[in-house]
């Protein structure tokens, strides 16, 4: 059977427009699929995003709240650190003005005693953080006595004691601040006082010394068989009686003057001296004062009188 050749084309044209729309519509369907597939899978992306972006937004909430409190925890720890240090610090001064105030008041409590056997006196330090301290066989003084000729004697030579008040403080400026008195070893009398109150650098600590000095005074006493009388006198505080004591917090003393000694040395010159040296070696410091000696073409006549004040330093017991 023979097929004309215009039915085949015919035919095969219809195959071909057959395929062709089933490929269209395939194409068509894959492409609506795609669209759909796209569109959700961007509807959930983005969805994510935006979960993923109020997830972090929520993070920064109590992020933010922990940035302040350890920021706020920091200033309130600097704040109270600096604010501690002032107190402390402000404490600490007030602390050392009051052991200063008490030892100068002990100073002036023991004077009042000075000279006067039998006298007594009491007194007690205030609790300053530190320790009161009585050393009676410290503190050596030498006292001597020249014309640079024939006179040349020690009429003094013993440890005199010292009370030193010892601070718990480490640090201040004030070493080598005398309170009281000034560093001279010894003293014309009109001119100062006897008291040496200042502030030095202890073993450990910075300490408030007080110590007694030696001082000098001096009067014309007229003439005698011919000769000029000149009177010396030197005075010294002796501590050496008292009591050792060591001891913190508030601490009550009791100071005595249990006698004052009187010796008396007679230099008999028949030369005409023009003055008369005193030179004291206090703790390793030497000072010396001159004294004018009066005299007559006969010589002259030097009493030396040594006045020595012992102080006794106990503790009082109420």
């Amino acid at each position: 059977m023979l097929i004309r050749p215009e039915k085949m084309c015919a035919w095969f044209y219809s195959v071909i427009c057959t395929l062709l729309r089933h490929t269209n519509d395939l194409i068509c369907s894959f492409k609506d699929f795609l669209d759909k597939w796209v569109m959700e899978e961007t509807g959930t992306l983005i969805a994510n995003l935006n979960k993923w972006r109020r997830s972090r937004r929520a993070l920064t909430i109590p992020a933010t709240f922990m940035i302040l409190f350890v920021s706020m925890l920091g200033v309130v720890s600097v704040t109270y650190y600096f604010a501690v240090e002032k107190v402390n610090t402000r404490s600490t001064s007030l602390k050392i003005v009051t052991a200063k105030q008490d030892m100068r008041s002990f100073d002036e409590t023991l004077r009042a005693t000075l000279w006067q056997p039998g006298s007594a006196r009491t007194f007690e330090f205030a609790d300053s953080g530190g320790q009161v301290n009585v050393e009676p066989s410290v503190n050596s003084l030498t006292i001597n006595v020249t014309d640079n000729r024939d006179v040349a004697d020690i009429i003094f030579n013993e440890t005199i004691g010292q009370v030193f008040y010892e601070l718990p403080y480490s640090g201040t400026p004030d070493i080598g601040l005398f309170l009281i008195g000034d560093n001279r070893a010894v003293i014309n009398q009109s001119s100062s006082v006897i008291t040496q109150l200042y502030i030095r650098r202890g073993a450990e600590h910075p300490e408030i010394l007080l110590r007694y000095r030696p001082a000098a005074s001096f009067t014309p006493a007229g003439v005698e068989n011919g000769k000029a009388v000149t009177n010396l006198r030197i005075y010294v505080v002796n501590l050496n009686a008292s009591d050792e004591i060591s001891m913190f917090g508030k601490v009550p003393l009791k100071m005595s003057c249990v006698a004052t000694q009187i010796s008396t040395t007679t230099y008999d010159l028949s030369y005409e001296p023009e003055t008369l040296l005193v030179t004291s070696v206090l703790d390793g410091v030497t000072g010396q004062v001159s004294i004018p000696v009066s005299s007559t073409a006969s010589g002259a006549v030097i009493n030396v009188e040594l006045v020595l004040c012992n102080v006794e330093i106990q503790r009082w017991v109420r």
